[in-house]
């Protein structure tokens, strides 16, 4: 009789193990998109990807791809998610287009913005106070011309009457290099940039006043899912409603990190170990 109970109690624990095995096995793959150039894109994705395969036991394929691809993918249902909308401005226009066709699973990041910035030791405090002055040479130091903040510094050089300035067109890694080369020297430089953005969480910088508006309001970055994510992945779908990035600080470690030569996957592991107080606010695990 012992036996029995033994050999019985064995075959419910092998039967429980099996029984749960069958179930991670048999969750889906999930397709998530992000755009490989934008440094808050690879942090933000890597992130919730590292989560979403260790606390919710989904195995995740993750997709660089272009803006427009993106939610595409998404609204088509071949990308089950992407956590790199920015709304309501810069991607309004696919916001109208497939509003329809994704769900909405709300901000990973509130008080995203663009505009001219500097580092906190430059006198300046608003666009207005480079009207006249000698202090940066004239010279703005942008990134890719075209892009939508070298649109908006055009227009604010001239909405500013910023006579005899010059936007410079680079990259984001051109600004970047010469951001830091100022900032080793104590100078003053005005760039073109955003939040989220590494280069917060390296150097002291901020803002420069916008009192005519012209890089508009505050945006969001935002999860955005298919219409099929809730039913396919229902565990996922909660923990994006969940998942929200504290402070550009926060997210500007990992996207750091990255940039001082992490691998995305690594610095989101590296990340996930260290907080897992935060972690458990998203999945409640």
């Amino acid at each position: 009789m012992k036996m029995r109970r033994i050999l019985s109690a064995g075959a419910v624990l092998v039967l429980a193990m099996s029984a749960g095995l069958a179930s991670a096995q048999n969750k889906p793959t999930l397709n998530i998109g992000y755009v490989d150039g934008w440094s808050d894109s690879v942090a933000t994705t890597h992130v919730a990807a590292e989560v979403i395969k260790q606390k919710l036991g989904y195995d995740v394929k993750l997709m660089p791809v272009a803006t427009g691809i993106m939610w595409q993918g998404v609204a088509t249902g071949k990308l089950d998610a992407m956590l790199s909308a920015w709304l309501p401005v810069t991607h309004g226009e696919y916001w109208t287009k497939n509003k329809d066709k994704v769900v909405d699973y709300g901000p990973n990041f509130k008080d995203a913005k663009i505009g001219l910035i500097v580092p906190e030791y430059v006198k300046a405090q608003s666009i207005a106070d480079l009207k006249g002055s000698d202090e940066f040479k004239n010279k703005i130091v942008g990134i890719d011309a075209g892009s939508g903040v070298m649109l908006k510094t055009d227009e604010a050089i001239k909405d500013y009457d910023l006579k005899g300035y010059k936007l410079q067109a680079s990259s984001g890694a051109a600004m970047t290099s010469e951001l830091g080369r100022a900032y080793a020297k104590n100078e003053p430089i005005a760039v073109t940039g955003w939040v989220p953005h590494w280069m917060f969480a390296k150097w002291k910088l901020r803002f420069l006043e916008d009192p005519k508006g012209v890089y508009g309001a505050a945006e969001t970055v935002n999860s955005i899912g298919s219409k099929e994510l809730n039913k396919k992945a229902p565990e996922v779908a909660a923990f994006l409603e969940k998942f929200s990035w504290n402070s550009k600080d926060e997210i500007g470690e990992v996207m750091l990190a990255i940039q001082e030569g992490a691998k995305p996957e690594v610095a989101a592991k590296e990340w996930v170990a260290k907080h897992p107080e935060r972690v458990a606010q998203w999945t409640d695990k």
